[in-house]
């Protein structure tokens, strides 16, 4: 094959083995020492998966023009930090061993950590699992409609789910046949929304048919969920509200909400009418806003629901040493913040409270789960035994005790290296529904 006919278009820092790989034969046909057997969802295209100087990189073999315009698509995204796999770059050019053409490649970035619908819908999946993951999907359709973005696809099958605290983040996984525009319609997105629903439908019914999904399951009835879910969480986005003169508490209130679920509020848009009342409209940006929060704080990367907890584990470190300082009864919040104080305090809880932690995971243990989650399940475990054993257990104390009784029989969620759901260990995902609530 001659290499100078093919064209390989990476992101800087990327490997050169790449050009190494047998691009002048099918990806269907490649050889298996060069391929990693992780589990993939059903497909139109081949999918395979290779690793490239230590990366695990997705090959998605498709059309050159779509397999670029699928690059661009999903670096768009990236940028507006809409959680998606990483788009890495496209090989064209490529032709087989006797001149013919073959189809161009779309390189994208294994999503570490990642669980596909197969290996998370499980026979014995729990009823609040099931919430978590429906939620999950629904704020991803519901992000990726506020930038502008209609999936026109929207499946199982193009979804990977991570762990994000006590609940799920979804992350969208193929653009192909997606649209980037300013503003959807109503009736774009009620028709990306139909589009999810019917197909959603449809993957959970294959999954019962292949005895994948438990028979009680009503597979329709959890689809039908998805829209209800949808409308509720837009209507918070977006919705207009009314305020008497009297309750313009409810405006701040309003703000605190949205930030609960995640959202920065870039403005709001405050109308009087001519009977007093206020009309409130947000505008609502960024999603992402504990994680902001905290990555501006001590340079943590982690999850919306990752640093939701993390933060509010800081609150309590910081509020404990302002007490142990500070004369009259501790209060979990300062009524006045102060930005230099938030930073000191941030960064002494990260060298006294989340490094020692995570310095104290084995590193043959290290690839099981995130930093971050890892530090929220030790928490909750702490949670739990001080509970049982009526007194405030320690952290050190806990911190062993996880990685004993709970960390060592966790699956390798870095690399979950089988194609069998029923292989990879995944119930363990259940054992987050098996406590109702996470402790405060």
């Amino acid at each position: 094959m001659s290499h100078e006919e093919l064209t390989i278009r990476l992101e800087a820092g990327i490997s050169g083995d790449m050009l190494d790989l047998p691009w002048d034969v099918p990806l269907a046909h490649w050889p298996e020492p060069l391929l990693i057997p992780l589990p993939r969802g059903i497909s139109r295209h081949v999918v395979r998966f290779v690793d490239v100087d230590g990366t695990v990189m997705a090959l998605k073999e498709i059309a050159p023009e779509f397999a670029a315009r699928e690059f661009r698509l999903l670096r768009a995204l990236e940028e507006m930090d809409i959680p998606a796999v990483h788009g890495v770059g496209v090989v064209t050019g490529r032709s087989d061993a006797q001149g013919d053409p073959l189809p161009g490649v779309l390189v994208t970035e294994h999503l570490t950590w990642s669980i596909p619908y197969r290996n998370v819908y499980a026979r014995t999946l729990r009823p609040d699992t099931m919430d978590r993951l429906l939620d999950a999907l629904v704020l991803l359709l519901v992000r990726l409609h506020l930038v502008g973005f209609a999936w026109n696809d929207c499946s199982l099958s193009n979804v990977l789910f991570r762990r994000d605290a006590q609940a799920f983040a979804a992350y969208l996984v193929d653009a192909e046949t997606g649209e980037l525009q300013e503003r959807l319609s109503d009736g774009q997105r009620r028709n990306d929304l139909d589009i999810a629903h019917f197909n959603i439908a449809g993957g959970l019914l294959d999954l019962q048919a292949g005895d994948r999904l438990s028979p009680d399951i009503d597979a329709v009835a959890i689809a039908d969920e998805i829209p209800r879910r949808y409308e509720r969480l837009w209507a918070e986005l977006t919705a207009v509200e009314h305020v008497a003169g009297t309750e313009r508490w409810r405006i701040a209130r309003r703000v605190e909400r949205l930030n609960t679920l995640g959202f920065d509020v870039a403005e709001l848009d405050l109308r009087r009418t001519a009977d007093g009342v206020v009309r409130i409209e947000p505008k609502v940006v960024d999603p992402g806003y504990h994680s902001r929060r905290l990555l501006r704080l001590v340079g943590l990367d982690v999850g919306e629901n990752q640093a939701r907890r993390l933060l509010n584990d800081l609150d309590q470190y910081t509020a404990t040493k302002n007490a142990a300082t500070t004369p009259g009864p501790m209060r979990t919040r300062r009524t006045e913040p102060n930005a230099r104080e938030d930073v000191l305090a941030a960064h002494a809880w990260l060298a006294e409270v989340y490094e020692p932690v995570i310095g104290a995971i084995p590193a043959d243990l290290r690839g099981k789960l995130e930093d971050a989650q890892v530090f929220h399940e030790v928490l909750e475990h702490r949670w739990y035994m001080s509970e049982e054993a009526d007194r405030d257990v320690g952290l050190d104390e806990a911190v062993a005790d996880y990685i004993e009784t709970v960390l060592h029989s966790k699956p390798d969620e870095a690399r979950i290296l089988t194609v069998d759901p029923d292989v990879t260990g995944m119930l363990e995902l259940d054992a987050l529904a098996r406590r109702d609530s996470e402790p405060e």
